[in-house]
């Protein structure tokens, strides 16, 4: 990971690695007198989406113990509704890059993984134990799969980023639910919630921590309030376009960017058409 930078404190006392690091993910100070810290903390806290790695190698075990990690997610009722697939094969890869947007790093990183919303397992064991599962038919079910598999894929995640590896989630998977589970040999009732790339980054490519909305916005105290919401659009925005000026991108607020996300059905490049592929994957939604 990058280290903090201390530059412009020559002379004057160090802030706490904790206040360094709140500031940088919001680009303003939390407004907190002490905050409890420690090593996976300040991992969490660094986290940015990385696309450019390295061409060599993870040392033998690195995608076992990602995997380890990411089974010790939660999962609820143990019911454990999710499966992950390591694609290797690059042919595979070309095409989930196509579907993806033609993500050239899905198929460079080391590490690809998928991870997948699997009620399949559990009714393979309903049809040998000769059991009913009239509860995978409803949209309850296809929920703990879905945060099942979004749980474990954050887990392992954070493992690789303990590990000074980088990562960026797939999510454009999505565009194409039905050709990816052909193109992964999915069986039905599994769907592919997102990928993974994982690798060692490029230090040619230099990536920051991208700023959140304050807390202002998203940090609720026992009941929902809009109060403070529009002063707090307003500072992200601010340092959104700071953000963007550094990494050499466009001048667009993140106001913008959040409604060009979602302003129309063109915009989510396929995905409007997934509950209807999901019903063809043999998923129900009672």
């Amino acid at each position: 990971m990058n280290e903090i930078s201390r530059a412009g404190y020559v002379g004057q006392a160090l802030p706490a690695a904790s206040d360094v690091a709140l500031e940088r993910r919001y680009r303003e100070a939390l407004s907190v007198s002490r905050t409890p810290w420690n090593d996976t903390i300040a991992s969490q806290l660094d986290h940015r989406s990385v696309r450019a790695f390295l061409a060599e190698p993870l040392p033998d075990g690195t995608l076992e113990v990602l995997v380890a990690a990411a089974q010790s997610a939660p999962s609820s009722s143990n019911v454990q509704a999710w499966s992950v697939i390591a694609v290797e094969d690059p042919e595979r890869r070309a095409r989930l890059a196509a579907i993806a947007g033609n993500q050239k790093h899905i198929e460079l990183a080391p590490i690809f993984l998928v991870f997948v919303a699997d009620l399949s397992r559990v009714h393979r064991i309903a049809e040998r134990a000769g059991a009913t599962t009239d509860g995978l038919d409803y949209t309850e079910s296809f929920l703990i799969a879905s945060l099942d598999a979004a749980f474990a894929a954050q887990n392992a995640l954070v493992a690789a980023e303990s590990l000074e590896l980088g990562a960026v989630y797939i999510g454009a998977l999505r565009n194409n639910a039905e050709e990816v589970a052909r193109i992964l040999g999915l069986p039905p009732r599994a769907f592919a919630v997102v990928g993974l790339v994982v690798g060692r980054p490029d230090p040619a490519v230099l990536t920051d921590v991208k700023p959140r909305l304050p807390q202002d916005a998203v940090l609720h105290r026992d009941v929902y309030s809009t109060a403070r919401e529009e002063d707090a659009f307003a500072r992200c925005d601010r340092h959104t376009l700071m953000f963007r000026r550094e990494q050499q991108l466009d001048a667009t607020p993140w106001t913008h960017l959040a409604l060009q996300r979602l302003h129309s059905v063109a915009s989510l490049k396929g995905r409007h058409l997934l509950r209807e592929q999901l019903e063809r994957l043999g998923f129900s939604f009672r």
